[in-house]
C-alpha cells in the first residue's frame, strides 16, 4: 500500500517540480525544458488523456450494462436482432471524429518538430557500441562521451546517466543535431526537450531543440543496440552565453580535431 501511495504522489510531484532526469517511481513526463516538449505535454495531458479516460469509462459502462441487462436469468428468450443501422453509423462516425480531433494538433506538433529554424549551433552525434561521439563542425571540436561506471560516481551524480564529457549548449539558442551511427541502429533521445531521432548507419537524421532553462539534462539511447544498450547515456548541459564561450575556449584546445596522414579525424586530447 505504501508503494502504491508513493507512485501516485510522485505523479503529481513530477508535474509541478522541475525534472531534468528520471525520478524513482515517476509517472508521466519530465517537466518540459523546451517549447516543443511543452506542446507534447499539453497535447497528451489536455487532449489525449481525457479522450482515453472517457472511452475507457464508456466501454466499461457498456460491458457492465450488457452483463446485467442481458444476463440469462433476465432474458430467457434471447433477442434475434442481427443489426442496427443507426448504431452501426454512430460507431463508425464517432471514432472517425475522435481521430480527426486527435490528428489535427498531432500533425501541427510533428510539422513543428520537422521544421528546423535557422540554427545558432550545429552538433553532430554519432552512435557507437556503446557510447556517443560528438562533433561541433563549426568549432573544430570532436570528442567521445562514455558513461561513468557506478564505482567512480560522485554522490550527486545519477547512476547510468552520468558521462565523462557532456554536450554543452547555450540557453535560448536553436541547436540543430545531426544524428547518425557507425555500426548498428541507435537512437538519440532527450525527454525534457521532446527530442528522439534514430541513428542509422550511412544516413544522417536531423532534429533540433531550444533549451529554455539552464541545467543538466539526461537521455539515453532508445533503440536496442546490443548487450550494453542500457549503458549509452546522453548528457546535455545548458549554460549561459558567457559560460558557453568559456567552455568553447577550453574545448577548442582540449578536443581539437586534426587531420591524420590518412585523412581521418583524430582527437587531439581527451
Amino acid at each position: 500500500m505504501k508503494k502504491i501511495l508513493l507512485i501516485i504522489s510522485s505523479f503529481f510531484i513530477t508535474i509541478e517540480a522541475f525534472a531534468d532526469q528520471p525520478k524513482d517511481w515517476q509517472l508521466g513526463f519530465q517537466n518540459p525544458a523546451s517549447d516543443g516538449m511543452r506542446d507534447i505535454v499539453n497535447f497528451h495531458n489536455n487532449l489525449l488523456l481525457p479522450i482515453i479516460i472517457a472511452i475507457s469509462v464508456f466501454v466499461l459502462f457498456l460491458m457492465l450494462y450488457a452483463c446485467v441487462r442481458f444476463r440469462a436469468s433476465a432474458n430467457p428468450n434471447p433477442s434475434k436482432r442481427t443489426h442496427n443501422v443507426t448504431v452501426e453509423i454512430l460507431w463508425t462516425l464517432i471514432p472517425c471524429l475522435i481521430l480527426i480531433v486527435m490528428a489535427v494538433p498531432s500533425f501541427k506538433i510533428l510539422y513543428k518538430q520537422d521544421t528546423i529554424p535557422k540554427a545558432d549551433l550545429t552538433i553532430k552525434a554519432v552512435g557507437y557500441q556503446w557510447y556517443w561521439g560528438y562533433e561541433y563542425p563549426d568549432e573544430n571540436i570532436i570528442f567521445d562521451s562514455y558513461m561513468i561506471e557506478e564505482k567512480d560516481l560522485r554522490a550527486d551524480q545519477p547512476r547510468l546517466l552520468t558521462v565523462d564529457h557532456e554536450v554543452v549548449v547555450p540557453v535560448n539558442k536553436v541547436v540543430k543535431v545531426l544524428i547518425t551511427a557507425n555500426d548498428v541502429l541507435h537512437a538519440w533521445a532527450l525527454p525534457a526537450f521532446g527530442v528522439k531521432r534514430d541513428a542509422v548507419p550511412g544516413r544522417i537524421n536531423e532534429t533540433w531543440f531550444k533549451a529554455e532553462k539552464e541545467g543538466t539534462y539526461y537521455g539515453q539511447c532508445s533503440e536496442l543496440c546490443g548487450i550494453k544498450h542500457a549503458f549509452m547515456p546522453i548528457t546535455v548541459k545548458v549554460v549561459s552565453d558567457e559560460d558557453y564561450q568559456e567552455w568553447l575556449s577550453e574545448a577548442r584546445v582540449k578536443f581539437a580535431k586534426e587531420e591524420t596522414e590518412n585523412n581521418k579525424l583524430k582527437i587531439a586530447s581527451k
